[in-house]
This record gives structure tokens, C-alpha cells and sequence, in this order.
């Protein structure tokens, strides 16, 4: 989803990603306007979103790496 007040989000890590959903839900709060509140909410949910794309991205990669045998435990513990 695009919006003008929002740059590119590959740049940000989850962590700012949480840290700029924080800080925009207080200034929706701190607001009375309802058309910024709107333009507010639309940027919370882009940020969200990305956030849930990027975790389940990281969830995917771990699953392969246990798939693959070169990274499971299996091999990385040595029983002898």
C-alpha cells in the first residue's frame, strides 16, 4: 500500500518499524481531528502490515533451515 507521507520501509528494522507504530498511535491519540486520525490509522496499518510481512518472511527462512540438513540440530550436536 502507498501513501505519500510514507518513504520506502526496506530501510527500518522491526524494531523502529514498532518504535514508529508506537509513536503514531500517540499523536492519533493526541489529536481531534478525524481526517488526521484517518491519515494516521492508514500509516499504522502500513506499518503493521509490513511488520507481519517481515515476520512471517523470518518464520519461512527458519523453516527451510530446519528443513535443510546442513542447519538442523540434528548435526549441529554430537553425540558420541
Amino acid at each position: 500500500m502507498l501513501h505519500p507521507y510514507v518513504d520506502n520501509l526496506d530501510n527500518l528494522s522491526i524494531n523502529e518499524l514498532e518504535d514508529k507504530v508506537i509513536e503514531l498511535q500517540r499523536k492519533y491519540f493526541l489529536t481531534n481531528n478525524p481526517s488526521v486520525q484517518s491519515q494516521i490509522s492508514v500509516i499504522i496499518d502500513i506499518y503493521r502490515e509490513q511488520i507481519q510481512t517481515r515476520h512471517r518472511i523470518d518464520a519461512q527462512r527458519q523453516r527451510d533451515n530446519q528443513q535443510d540438513g546442513d542447519n538442523s540440530l540434528d548435526n549441529l550436536i554430537k553425540v558420541s
